[in-house]
């Protein structure tokens, strides 16, 4: 036995160290295509890089199960295997996604029927202490020098293959954006400047992350970069202020494509910069998806043990299709989707599905939530509260399994908690605060089109409004792909015609937009001072028409007004 399970942790490990050298070698090959300006080549990557672990772990599993039966079916194999597993762990310059690796392989073959650390690793196998691989993932500069030669010296560190459309004004740029924002006094006192090897790429932009120290604060920045039609860098911003890192590590924007050699490093780098984000949000934001999860979920477990609060049905009007709940002290909803759907959603479970899976493999573009999926997710059940017990038994029965202690929920999804926008409507009286959100409304349900997304069911209970006043939808049921909906105008000049209109399945009206986005006349007013064409046909063929001639927007990720002003 122990020669088998020795066998089949190196086979184990020998797949994760494939999988990542391929998800590698997809990363390092996005600053060719941004060198390129390959956008469509940047999309396909990405969704290449999310599909590699998935196929990885079924080749692995394919190959475990040559083993012979008595050896699996024996749990003193598996905890032998783990042993053995652990050994290969130490040293392991990404030991902690092998751990997540080792986890989904177990997970696979026992159905996610065995959730426990005796086979899986629940918790850390060991404790990472931050800063003995630091100089690994960081360049650090001399500030015994000029602002102007730092900024050189850091440009030095990072090559492209194509020019800068203009490097004296940029240095020039940077110079003096650095001296607003830092006082003589401070300049004069950094004592270190630390900035990420990898630089981030995303969409049409690439991004330099790095801090200044001085002894009583620290600086985060981030110098964002794209390329002009001619193929050439110019430096877009220098962003310096905490709430801007958020936003561009945000929870609704596609992972960035950034070679992350020693990600436990780079991770804890990234959480001194942006403190407010948990480890867990910022392996997602740089690929790791899959460690996000078994982040999340011990981050989870370590908020069940030192809180004391119920599951609740979430606030808001209740889905057609998911029902949704919350713990009030935890920043996230689960959604479960119901037996059952109501005569208006002529859809499956399977469709559900698959609409979740697009968004994941999409380009959330800053507007759509990200979704995790959960296999048998464990609830405490003297922690769900009565009304949430009689919802799950009544509308999701098939999904979960009560006993004694626990309610396990076969399959759930879970998001960023947000406030519904109905609900932020209904109850924000300044009337300016509506307008702005009602309007980055519009805005939203526009990027996500551009993005080849169409949003299906508008209802603005389906999005909501983060704490920086940005609208994201969040209900994904009835999304398509923008090619596969036929956009008509109502006729107008006979009377008689709508009685006789014949409507395909895949017929969308714009007109009839205003009727059910939102409810009351002043907030449709609200919705049409600067987006009235969503209400057009014209605007909507004329979307499809640039997507399938393939344009590709760029969506900016922080306040547009930090950009430079660039001289044409």
């Amino acid at each position: 036995m122990q020669k088998e399970a020795q066998r089949a942790a190196y086979l184990i490990m020998q797949g994760f160290d494939k999988s990542f050298r391929w998800f590698s070698r997809v990363t390092l090959g996005a600053q060719t295509l941004f060198e390129k300006g390959d956008w469509q080549g940047m999309q396909n990557a990405v969704r290449e890089r999310i599909a590699i672990y998935e196929q990885s772990l079924a080749d692995v599993v394919a190959q475990l199960f040559s083993l012979p039966p008595e050896s699996r079916q024996s749990l003193a194999f598996w905890r032998c295997l783990k042993e053995a597993y652990l050994l290969q762990l130490n040293g392991h310059p990404q030991s902690e996604l092998a751990e997540t690796y080792y986890n989904s392989i177990v997970g696979r073959i026992f159905k996610h029927t065995q959730i426990n650390d005796e086979l899986l690793f629940l918790q850390p196998s060991m404790c990472f202490l931050p800063g003995k691989d630091r100089h690994k993932v960081v360049f650090s500069f001399d500030t015994q020098t000029t602002v102007r030669t730092l900024i050189e010296s850091l440009f030095a560190c990072y090559r492209f293959g194509i020019p800068y459309e203009n490097w004296e004004r940029d240095v020039q740029r940077l110079d003096e954006a650095l001296r607003q924002r830092l006082s003589h006094s401070q300049l004069a006192s950094v004592t270190d400047v630390d900035v990420l090897k990898p630089i981030f790429f995303r969409g049409k932009a690439a991004y330099i992350i790095g801090r200044i120290q001085m002894p009583d604060e620290t600086l985060p920045f981030v110098v964002a970069l794209q390329t002009n039609d001619c193929q050439e860098i110019y430096v877009d911003a220098l962003l310096t202020d905490r709430r801007d890192l958020s936003v561009v590590f945000g929870f609704a924007r596609a992972y960035f494509m950034v070679d992350a050699q020693y990600p436990a490093e780079m991770v804890a780098f990234l959480h001194e910069l942006i403190p407010n984000k948990k480890l867990f949000e910022l392996y997602l934001s740089i690929g790791f998806h899959k460690h996000g999860k078994t982040a999340f979920y011990r981050d989870y477990l370590q908020h069940l043990a030192t809180s004391d609060d119920n599951f609740e049905l979430a606030p808001g009007i209740k889905g057609l299709v998911m029902a949704v709940f919350y713990l009030p002290s935890y920043g996230v909803v689960f959604k479960v989707i119901r037996d059952k759907f109501a005569e208006s959603k002529r859809i499956t479970r399977e469709h559900v599905k698959k609409c979740y899976k697009m968004v994941k493999m999409s380009d959330r573009v800053g507007r759509m939530a990200d979704t995790h999926e959960y296999v048998n997710f464990q609830l405490p059940k003297t922690r769900v509260s009565q009304a949430l017990l009689d919802e799950l038994t009544s509308t999701c029965q098939s999904s979960i399994t009560i006993d004694d202690d626990t309610i396990t929920i076969h399959h759930l999804y879970i998001e960023k908690r947000l406030t519904p926008l109905n609900l932020f409507l209904d109850n924000e009286k300044d009337e300016d605060k509506q307008r702005a959100a009602i309007q980055d409304l519009g805005t939203c349900i526009k990027q996500i089109a551009m993005a080849n997304i169409f949003p299906g069911d508008m209802l603005h209970k389906n999005f909501g409004i983060t704490k920086h006043g940005r609208v994201v939808f969040y209900d994904y049921d009835e999304i398509c792909l923008m090619h596969e909906r036929h956009f008509r105008e109502l006729p107008k000049d006979d009377p008689y015609a709508m009685d006789t209109l014949s409507v395909g399945p895949t017929d969308v009206f714009p007109e009839q937009f205003e009727h059910f986005i939102l409810t009351k006349k002043v907030w449709k007013e609200m919705l049409k001072e600067e987006h009235s064409d969503l209400f057009s046909a014209t605007y909507w063929k004329g979307l499809q028409q640039s997507i399938q001639q393939g344009a590709n927007p760029h969506f900016c990720p922080f306040n547009p007004k930090m950009r430079f002003r660039r001289d044409e």
